[in-house]
């Protein structure tokens, strides 16, 4: 439900619990709306329903419940000089008759005119109903001194208006009288018991006699906290039994004091029995049945001297009474001149009293109402409207429908469904529904704790698996560290041997360029062997021309020549032997000279093998020592899950 909120004299504070004693004691259904507040319930007023009847104040153990009045307004427009004189209730002498003076003195200090006690306004306004009722023959007719019983009537009970009796209040026949007969033209402060009073006083049909309601508690409260005191002074007009109009009844006895106890006066207070009685009385007003000769009612159960606008701690013992009564005995004086003389008979007071009042022209003091129940009448659900707001509600029997426990603060359980139709109060408001609510969770919460019993067997299986789990593997951790440290090892050693292989291999690239400048240097002589053999067979072929030319020179000489001959032919074979030799030693070079070519060549893929070899080797190593390092961060890892493992398992 939305938050509302409503411009109210009775109003809720930030004190309120959502308790719904305020409802249960509210004449009204309508007046409180049950709302959600920051989260919290919370029973706000509406000010248009509302009849400030104050029952709520008595019933609420939180104070949650404060009300507006004029009391601040009077003090500023004081200040600023406005011209104002006090209209002021019985009932204030009853309850303050040790600082009564004093507070009226410092009043008068701060510019109050005049103080006429409202006592005086009561005596009118009894003349006027004796009058009225007699001259009318108005039987059955209700008092209205009371504004929440005028105001109850106007809005809930309009077919009474017309037993309203037409005659004004005591504090408006008192305003009345200072207005037109007094020729007071100062603006009237009324010092009042009652909340409710400022909704008479706004009123039209009261003609703006009176401009504040200044109400007791925040009147004594601003006077405490301001200290305001002065010479005591008391008011100005005499008066009679009108005084004693806040007690229970006081009407009632101020009519029988002057028509006699023989006439049936129907006295009625508080504000559940006032409020179902006039239920009652409508019912028989329109039934045309027996009327007493009037009805004397009040709002308050021990009337207005107890007030909704009296300080709390007044309320609470008897003391006031006893003070009303001592004011009640100083009424009833023997003066053969007064209406109110203790030895007259009823009819003898009475006539002193229309004389004393003979100047008076009741119409001054004719009270009119209005009717203003419009909008005002609590809209009644029809009887399939119910069933839904009852199913809803979860309450589909009739006897579900009848629990009437009242926690809600209704009577009954109707009445809440007619309340929530209303968009006064809400379905979770109601303890019953709560309760079936809970109910029904708490039977959820069983089959949840049920399926949990068996989720927890489940789950405590299943920790029983993973307790044997981490055992396992635990085991096969430590079985991984192991083969993790002999890794590690293996790696080290294998990075170390492909070092070794590295270097060795180093040696083998060494060698190889060792071996190919051998052969080069080889080669290189095979080739100064091969202009040597070149040189040897050009001395050779040179050798067999002169061997040659001597053998002919021999052959020349004969026998002479004979021996240089043999020594010629030998040379020649000397010649040829070398030249064969040098021919075999190039064939030889050339061999040789092929197989360095091959040896230089295989030399070369040889060095290329083993630079491969060495690089790979190389990254074998760099390899091996990256293998390394992760080992050593595996087995770190590994560590701190078996601590963690064992946690768990712990």
């Amino acid at each position: 439900m939305a938050i509302q909120t409503f411009d109210s004299l009775v109003y809720t504070n930030d004190n309120c619990v959502g308790c719904n004693k305020c409802i249960s004691v509210c004449p009204v259904l309508t007046a409180n709306h049950a709302v959600i507040e920051n989260g919290e319930n919370k029973i706000q007023v509406d000010g248009q329903q509302c009849v400030s009847c104050g029952a709520c104040f008595d019933a609420c153990a939180h104070e949650a419940r404060s009300f507006n009045d004029d009391t601040e307004r009077f003090f500023e427009d004081l200040k600023k000089g406005e011209k104002i004189s006090l209209l002021l209730a019985p009932a204030f002498l009853a309850n303050y008759p040790r600082e009564y003076g004093s507070v009226l003195g410092g009043l008068k200090q701060l510019g109050v005119n005049r103080i006429i006690s409202i006592s005086f306004g009561a005596d009118i306004t009894t003349w006027g109903y004796i009058k009225y009722i007699t001259e009318h023959n108005f039987l059955g007719g209700i008092s209205q001194p009371c504004p929440a019983i005028v105001g109850y009537i106007e809005k809930y009970i309009p077919e009474l208006i017309p037993t309203l009796v037409p005659i004004h209040s005591p504090m408006m026949c008192g305003a009345v009288y200072v207005k037109k007969y007094m020729k007071v033209p100062d603006k009237l402060a009324f010092i009042s018991p009652c909340i409710a009073k400022k909704n008479e006083i706004d009123d039209p049909n009261c003609g703006g006699y009176v401009s504040y309601n200044v109400t007791f508690d925040h009147l004594m409260d601003y006077v405490r906290k301001n200290g305001i005191s002065g010479p005591s002074v008391t008011d100005e007009i005499e008066y009679g039994l009108g005084s004693i109009y806040p007690m229970p009844g006081g009407l009632k006895e101020n009519v029988y004091w002057f028509c006699g106890e023989d006439m049936f006066i129907r006295q009625i207070e508080g504000e559940k029995h006032a409020y179902e009685f006039l239920e009652d009385y409508k019912t028989r007003v329109l039934g045309k049945k027996e009327l007493p000769f009037m009805v004397d009612a009040l709002n308050c159960a021990k009337g207005c001297i107890y007030g909704t606008g009296v300080e709390e701690e007044k309320t609470k013992t008897d003391d006031v009474l006893y003070e009303l009564q001592k004011i009640k005995e100083a009424s009833k004086r023997n003066s053969s001149a007064s209406a109110w003389g203790r030895n007259l008979t009823p009819k003898q007071r009475l006539n002193r009293f229309y004389k004393q009042f003979k100047d008076l022209d009741i119409n001054d003091f004719i009270r009119h109402y209005t009717d203003k129940s419009a909008g005002m009448t609590v809209k009644q659900p029809s009887t399939s409207v119910l069933d839904n707001i009852f199913g809803e509600m979860e309450k589909h029997t009739d006897a579900e429908r009848k629990i009437n426990c009242s926690a809600c603060g209704y009577n009954t359980c109707t009445d809440m469904a007619t309340a929530i139709y209303n968009d006064c109060n809400y379905k979770e408001n109601c303890i019953q529904y709560i309760k079936g609510e809970v109910e029904k969770e708490n039977e959820v919460a069983k089959q949840m704790a049920e399926e949990m019993e068996l989720k927890n067997a489940e789950i405590q299986e299943k920790n029983n698996m993973i307790a044997e789990l981490v055992v396992g593997v635990h085991e096969d951790f430590e079985s991984l560290n192991s083969s993790i440290n002999g890794m590690a090892a293996g790696n080290n050693s294998n990075a170390a041997e492909s070092t070794g292989i590295s270097s060795s291999m180093a040696d083998v690239v060494s060698f190889c360029d060792q071996l190919k400048a051998a052969l080069t240097k080889i080669q290189e002589l095979l080739v100064k062997l091969e202009e040597n053999n070149s040189e040897i067979t050009n001395v050779a072929e040179e050798t067999n021309l002169l061997a040659l030319n001597a053998s002919i020179e021999a052959a020349r000489a004969g026998e002479s020549g004979r021996g240089f001959a043999i020594i010629a032919e030998n040379i020649k074979k000397l010649a040829d032997l070398s030249k064969d030799t040098a021919s075999d030693s190039d064939s030889n070079k050339e061999q040789i000279q092929g197989a360095i070519e091959e040896l230089l060549t295989d030399a070369e893929k040889l060095i290329e093998v083993i630079d491969s070899v060495n690089e790979r080797v190389t990254n074998l190593a760099a390899s091996t020592e990256e293998i390394a390092a992760s080992a050593d961060t595996v087995k770190m890892v590994s560590a701190d899950l078996k601590e963690k493992l064992e946690a768990l398992n712990s």
